[in-house]
């Protein structure tokens, strides 16, 4: 089959011919019909998550139809479609598994990261961890909510029921838990790189009542902040929009350092948090939630083998919405 493939962190992908894989004990394989990309895939290729499987096939938003099960697999059948997120496997028996908090199981594998994933015609995942997905979606409209989605979605839990809410950082993530949030009957602040009129206007366009640069303060002080952006710089500038009492979270696995700030930016019992990967309950409660609102997801498709085109525009912030590779 064909795979775009990292051979070396820091290197374009190689399209390759590889072997098509076979499905093992509890796992499914399944024909890819749509991957999205994501930031976390740029943070893999450039090396800034440790130790990634290589040679590794990336991707961790997939959409596709199961061809064959290995043995011990319930609750699946042939043909149907399903969804792969970020996490793959857990051990299952560790303190974090069994309170509830797999997303922080020690011994973790994660699809596109520690696991080959989706930049292919198909790819093999454990059962336990895939998602059917019903309804008359599209693939292509389907594949981001499997990390942007979901990654958002519990960076908005982790807010409470905060009622002004900013977001830091508007691209694939921000742009589905506005919608969420707007669901919710809260009011969205909107911010983007400074210049950026097109993301403010897509903003406001899905019910941001303000939009503007990160570096200016919103007309009213926030109750909580997400950052999507990987721009530690962006945590003081958050906590000094935050009222007392407000929580900035930290939504993506990466972010640059962040800078030292006054205590006085932090006290008044606000505060920081970061959110680590998903849980599958996470899954059985957005995937629902997406359908009934029902989500607008703002797609651009390319063909798998674009893939380097498609990150280099992720890279340089010329997308909007979500970009996903058609195999």
């Amino acid at each position: 089959m064909k795979a775009m493939r990292l051979e070396s962190c820091g290197s374009p992908l190689v399209c390759r011919e590889v072997e098509r894989p076979s499905p093992g004990f509890g796992q499914v394989l399944v024909k890819v019909t749509a991957c999205a990309v994501c930031r976390t895939d740029l943070h893999v290729l450039d090396g800034e998550l440790p130790h990634p499987k290589l040679p590794l096939t990336p991707g961790h938003e997939i959409v596709g139809i199961i061809k064959a099960l290995g043995d011990g697999v319930e609750g699946f059948k042939i043909g149907a479609r399903v969804g792969i997120p970020w996490l793959g496997w857990t051990c299952g028996v560790c303190a974090y598994c069994r309170s509830g908090r797999e997303n922080l199981c020690d011994d973790a594998k994660f699809t596109g990261y520690t696991l080959d994933g989706g930049y292919a015609a198909y790819c093999v995942a454990d059962a336990r961890y895939c998602f059917p997905l019903s309804g008359h979606e599209s693939d292509v409209s389907m594949a981001p909510l499997l990390c942007a989605g979901l990654i958002g979605y519990r960076s908005l839990m982790k807010t409470g029921n905060a009622h002004r809410l900013g977001l830091y950082g508007f691209g694939a993530a921000a742009h589905i838990v506005i919608q969420v949030a707007r669901h919710q009957g809260r009011e969205v602040y909107a911010f983007t790189r400074r210049g950026d009129d097109d993301a403010q206007n897509f903003a406001r366009r899905l019910g941001a009542v303000w939009a503007g640069a990160s570096d200016e303060a919103p007309p009213q002080q926030l109750d909580a902040a997400i950052i999507f952006a990987p721009v530690g710089e962006l945590v003081p500038i958050a906590l000094r929009a935050l009222a007392k009492g407000g929580t900035v979270v930290c939504g993506g696995i990466h972010m640059s350092d962040i800078p030292s700030f006054p205590y006085t930016h932090l006290w008044h019992e606000r505060s920081i948090c970061s959110v680590a990967n998903l849980t599958r309950r996470d899954g059985d409660v957005f995937l629902p939630l997406a359908a009934r609102i029902p989500m607008q997801v703002e797609t651009q498709s390319f063909p798998l083998e674009a893939a380097n085109e498609a990150l280099a525009m992720l890279r340089a912030g010329r997308l909007s919405g979500a970009v996903v590779l058609m195999p």
